[in-house]
């Protein structure tokens, strides 16, 4: 009989699980989404002929497995191809900064004529002596991320360019979040790698996206979809299907059933009430490890208390985005003219006195997301914990917040608005605080059940990019071709090491 995976999730993880069986195994997959659409938080939401990306994707990796992966999908748009081609790659330009001062700062921050302007020679001198202090003293046990970012960038930078956003992000001091935090989501971004990249780039050559050996938050460009990231994964999710695979959606996996240390099946409802149940030989999961472990309680799975007390004390921090749609904005390059159009992708608020975390500027995505090309595309970012004092106001509250911040701060005209759209999404960023240094006592437990494979963002715990939760499924399905059991590659995916080519070189 043909043996059968079952994936919970259909987000990017769960989706490249299913096609990587499909197109390199017999195993039959079956993808189980509690919601209507696919991709996860890497979603397309249309409104009004205006499309959103929900948290912002570039298509850029280290990985060429995963970048070959993405182009066989949505090949490169090539010079003088037509407008009408869809199923394209868009070759975009990268550019972020940070907004403090009511200025632009580049990010990451370059020891330019402007920075320094912008800073001042008082504020510089103790950026500069704060930064070769940590040099000579650094903080020889960092146990947080306060103490990380003191050691790479100086007390002064991080307090500058750092600090404010961070504590929106997470909605706790920097001290009380793990250092690991800053090992997996900066690596290698340091003041003297951006001093490095910033004199390499003048002998780049012209064109090449392929950046490998730049670190992330360097790179200067990126692939991205034309419709946005919701298209790349609604032309997997339709491979998946025409290749024999089926893909079930609005039903919430809510039992989990493992007998003899081993999983058998999994069920959940579906939103007319109906109970559906699914065998299955192996089974990946990209839920949140809370509900992971809570489902395997309620399919009378024996949980020991000290998994169980871990996952449900684990905490995520949860996104509000707002669109909103402007006549033009207020703001305007060095050397432009207000109400032009700004370069930013995306601009990191570090202002304290607002709420609003980061500012997506979708014209510069993709002019396709934008319905009338003479209007301004926004997204206001907001993080919250799901329940609270934001996360439950209404839709026409958050739309009035994000316009009147704009406004606070000097981005727009509070009168320049025309249109607003609010979409909430719950357990977007697994916290690295509270309970969760004691999260390996919760990986070994579900790691011990040899059928089981945990991949994906939540389904680690683990704040990957989706670059790195497709290669934790792809791995996880090399391991399911190689019959290994052992997990330990899956949770080395996104480590120091640039991935698994980088250890590949290490063992030969």
């Amino acid at each position: 009989m043909t043996r059968q995976a079952i994936i919970i999730g259909g987000g990017p993880a769960g989706l490249t699980a299913a096609y990587e069986l499909l197109t390199r195994t017999d195993i039959h997959p079956i993808v189980i989404e509690r919601s209507d659409y696919m991709g996860g938080i890497s979603r397309t939401v249309q409104y009004k002929g205006n499309r959103m990306d929900i948290g912002g994707h570039r298509f850029f990796s280290k990985s060429e497995r995963v970048m070959n992966w993405w182009l066989k999908q949505l090949p490169q748009e090539q010079p003088g191809q037509s407008e009408k081609d869809d199923d394209v790659m868009l070759v975009r330009g990268r550019k972020s900064r940070v907004y403090f001062l009511r200025r632009f700062f580049d990010y990451p921050i370059q020891l330019s004529k402007a920075t320094l302007g912008n800073l001042g020679p008082v504020r510089t001198v103790r950026i500069g002596f704060s930064y070769l202090w940590s040099l000579m003293f650094p903080i020889r046990e960092v146990e947080n991320l306060e103490q990380f970012f003191i050691n790479r960038f100086g007390r002064e930078l991080y307090l500058t360019f750092f600090k404010s956003y961070t504590e929106k992000v997470w909605g706790v001091p920097c001290h009380k979040i793990s250092a690991e935090w800053g090992a997996q989501r900066i690596k290698g971004l340091s003041i003297r790698k951006a001093i490095a990249h910033f004199v390499k780039q003048s002998g780049k050559k012209e064109g090449d996206i392929s950046q490998k050996e730049t670190e992330t938050s360097l790179i200067e460009q990126f692939l991205y979809p034309k419709f946005g990231p919701g298209q790349m994964w609604e032309k997997v999710a339709k491979e998946v299907v025409e290749l024999g695979g089926e893909i079930i959606t609005n039903l919430n996996v809510t039992n989990v059933e493992v007998r003899d240390g081993r999983v058998i099946a999994v069920s959940g409802l579906s939103v007319d009430g109906a109970e559906r149940r699914f065998t299955g030989d192996e089974f990946l999961s990209t839920t949140s490890v809370k509900e992971l472990v809570s489902a395997i309680r309620k399919g009378a799975g024996d949980v020991p208390e000290n998994v169980t007390e871990v996952a449900d004390n684990l905490e995520y921090r949860d996104f509000i985005a707002v669109g909103l749609l402007v006549d033009r904005l207020k703001v305007s390059e060095p050397n432009g003219k207000v109400g032009e159009l700004i370069a930013d992708n995306w601009i990191y608020v570090q202002e304290p006195d607002v709420l609003i975390g980061r500012l997506q500027v979708f014209n510069n995505w993709s002019p396709y997301l934008v319905a009338d090309q003479s209007k301004v595309w926004l997204g206001a970012e907001y993080f919250c914990y799901e329940g609270d004092e934001l996360w439950t106001r209404s839709d026409h509250e958050m739309a009035k917040l994000a316009a009147d911040e704009l406004a606070k701060i000097d981005i727009i005209d509070r009168d320049c608005v025309r249109d607003a759209v609010v979409v909430r999404m719950a357990k977007t960023y697994p916290a690295y605080f509270g309970i969760y240094d004691r999260f390996q006592e919760v990986r070994s437990y579900l790691d011990s059940i040899p059928n089981l494979y945990l991949v994906g963002r939540n389904g680690m715990h683990k704040y990957n990019n989706q670059d790195h939760s497709m290669l934790t499924a792809m791995t996880a399905v090399d391991n399911i071709i190689a019959g290994r059991r052992d997990k330990a590659n899956i949770w080395d995916v996104n480590t120091e090491q640039d991935y698994h080519e980088t250890k590949a070189k290490q063992r030969d």
